[in-house]
């Protein structure tokens, strides 16, 4: 590979409102909503560290002091540690974690899209590093992201997305007339596939955004990416999942739970 998966910077979106569960997000940004005991965005860089990557640039907004907080706090919350009340120096005894990563907290506006936090973060914190991977702070997957990557360099191309097919939410009936000849619980579509984030871009990627509030990626930068022909799909049939409502955080919880969670490593 043309440079260290460590070296490479991951944009994780943290700031949106996350209106369609907010029984979950009165308190708290979406990324923060635990799934076990540790926030999804946790689970997130998890999967990315997995597989070698240890850069992460969170791109905040709504209520960004929470995300900051935790990883501000996050050795000592994992740790033991004495505190001497008086002059208030701290002795930390062990450091009860295994994660290596440099974390940067990036606020990038209460109401940005999530093309102008892209943007925003990557003029402060992508330096000089030729590519770039971006994600939502809300989807998991068992997918292998060095793969991917090892896809985006062979493929040549401006933009990589993780191609997703996950199954329907709703059973799917074959008719024969009016009689059921077939029922299906959660077909999948085989050939349709749905952008299930996890991207790679190549920093020539960036005059296609802008960092103008109202920017969303997943409108004219993809769209004119895929009409300049230069983004392509890494297909992936495995697990996703995305945390959009309740019932998708209870279904993830019950996973984890089960010590079976797809994507655990």
């Amino acid at each position: 590979m043309k440079d260290r998966l460590s070296d490479v910077p991951v944009f994780v979106l943290c700031g949106g409102l996350g209106t369609r569960i907010r029984e979950e997000t009165e308190l708290r940004p979406k990324p923060m909503v635990p799934v076990g005991s540790r926030p999804i965005v946790w689970h997130i860089m998890r999967t990315y560290a997995h597989y070698g990557f240890r850069r992460f640039i969170l791109c905040l907004g709504y209520k960004a002091e929470v995300v900051k907080s935790y990883f501000l706090n996050y050795a000592s919350m994992n740790s033991d540690f004495t505190v001497e009340l008086k002059s208030h120096n701290v002795v930390v005894h062990s450091i009860d974690h295994d994660q290596d990563w440099e974390v940067t907290l990036a606020f990038t506006g209460e109401l940005t899209m999530t093309g102008g936090r892209v943007a925003r973060a990557a003029a402060k914190y992508l330096g000089d590093a030729p590519r770039f991977a971006v994600t939502y702070g809300d989807g998991v997957t068992d997918a292998n992201l060095a793969d991917e990557y090892a896809f985006h360099l062979e493929g040549g191309n401006l933009g990589t997305v993780l191609g997703v097919n996950p199954p329907s939410r709703f059973g799917e009936l074959k008719l024969e007339g009016d009689k059921v000849e077939e029922f299906a619980e959660k077909p999948e579509f085989v050939d349709s596939w749905i952008n299930g984030g996890y991207f790679f871009f190549e920093r020539d990627f960036l005059p296609y955004l802008s960092a103008d509030e109202s920017c969303v990626l997943e409108r004219e930068p993809l769209i004119k990416l895929a009409q300049d022909g230069k983004l392509d799909m890494f297909r992936h049939r495995g697990f996703w999942a995305c945390m959009d409502t309740q019932r998708d955080l209870e279904q993830l919880n019950k996973l984890w739970a089960s010590g079976q969670a797809p994507w655990a490593v």
